[in-house]
């Protein structure tokens, strides 16, 4: 069953909330970085971007730029924007996009369900990527980057937070520039905190990870690295938990940079021997599974995937395995998503005319757009033990770093 506890966040104060709050470090190039932190010094970009702060002929992998983030955490610290709870609390986070509401728990949880397999996983991590927020924890003696988990929603979990959230102020409420509102409550009451431990100890017997492979599996190896540094605290990790049942996925849609050698005309003849193919006026958003749009010299088209063409366990019958399976893998030469560099990604949060975009540029040739995953097959996919393809699920809206931080090593604890 799921071990998850509360924890004494580092946040702001709630003056500083809107300023503090930054986009995770992973949606942004170090130069976006620059451009969204220019002109606020107290954006967490300073800590989790801290290249943002040397020559931009560093490496942003230096030693420099993790000792960087250790000397802005401390000064934020230092200059009162953040401080420490005195009281392990849960934290109820509300996130509204587009009309959409869900609400997560924001806690700490195991490590050792990590390593155990009660956190369930659905992709490869990529050992660099687990080394730069490895260092970064190591240098600032903290997890900035919160992990995204998912659960079957348990009933009584909802009726707690929705009671929760109804009768309380919350501490922080904005709305971020893109639109997203953003607003947290704290669940300091004891009572309240071991029910909560307890519900989720009794009725939650796996989570999933939505978005954060890398966060989690950074943070179940700063473990070891810190040694006699670590403090009782690194034996959890930073994640929110979302019932399923409250979570979108979007698209994650594909651009190709050639067609494999064949001419345009060639290409859609091959498609044909798998997949219907038909010509549409307008930009083709897939309404159902295996259905995808084609968008290629300036003409989109609706293909769907024809009986017989996939096969039905877990994997193979994504969307994005049987566009690998008939079209990208055979038709295309693309082998392995991971590593082509003729092929490209785009999430479903930048539209199809993104898509058009890359190839009437002429930097791309080809784009599909994707029917997403569900969260039922990402929960089927991680219960039977496998991966999913790369980029196979778009998370939104995401969460912001910086409101809630999680001290780790010993000489941070107060």
């Amino acid at each position: 069953m799921a071990k998850i506890s509360p924890f004494k966040a580092l946040r702001p104060e709630a003056q500083f909330a809107k300023a503090v709050a930054s986009k995770p470090y992973d949606v942004l190039s170090s130069e976006e970085a620059k451009i969204e932190a220019q002109g606020n010094p107290n954006s967490f970009l300073h800590i989790t971007k801290s290249e943002i702060d040397l020559p931009a002929s560093m490496d942003s992998h230096a030693p420099e730029v993790y000792q960087k983030a250790k000397e802005n955490l401390s000064a934020f610290i230092s200059r009162k924007i953040l401080f420490q709870e005195d009281k392990a609390c849960y934290y109820i986070y509300k996130l509204v996009m587009n009309g959409h509401s869900q609400f997560g728990l924001v806690c700490t949880s195991s490590v050792d369900d990590y390593e155990n397999g009660i956190i369930k996983k659905h992709e490869f991590t990529r050992p660099d990527k687990e080394r730069d927020r490895i260092e970064h924890m190591k240098a600032i003696g903290a997890q900035t980057g919160n992990v995204f988990l998912a659960y079957k929603n348990v009933e009584e979990m909802d009726a707690l937070v929705s009671r929760w959230t109804n009768e309380k102020n919350c501490q922080y409420d904005f709305i971020a520039d893109d639109g997203v509102q953003h607003s947290i409550w704290i669940v300091n009451d004891t009572d309240t905190i071991d029910a909560i431990t307890s519900l989720f100890a009794s009725k939650v017997p796996a989570t999933y990870i939505a978005d954060g492979h890398h966060r989690a599996a950074s943070a179940a190896k700063v473990r070891k690295e810190l040694g006699d540094d670590a403090g009782p605290e690194a034996n959890y990790f930073l994640t929110t938990l979302f019932p399923a049942n409250q979570l979108q996925i979007l698209d994650y849609n594909r651009v190709v940079k050639d067609l494999n050698g064949l001419s345009e005309t060639a290409f859609l003849q091959a498609l044909e021997n798998k997949f219907s193919v038909q010509e549409r006026a307008e930009a083709v958003k897939p309404e159902a599974p295996h259905e995808y749009g084609l968008y290629m010299n300036g003409k989109w088209y609706a293909i769907t995937a024809k009986p017989g063409s996939f096969e039905t366990d877990p994997i193979q019958i994504l969307d994005i395995s049987v566009l690998q399976n008939n079209i990208l893998g055979p038709i295309l030469g693309i082998r392995d998503q991971r590593t082509d560099k003729r092929i490209d990604f785009v999430g479903g949060i930048r539209g199809l005319a993104e898509l058009e975009k890359r190839v009437n540029s002429g930097e791309m040739k080809i784009a599909f757009s994707i029917y997403p995953v569900t969260i039922h097959q990402l929960f089927n996919v991680a219960d039977s033990g496998e991966v999913m393809p790369p980029k196979s699920t778009w998370f939104e809206p995401k969460l912001r770093d910086g409101l809630l931080t999680h001290l780790i090593a010993n000489n941070q604890e107060n």
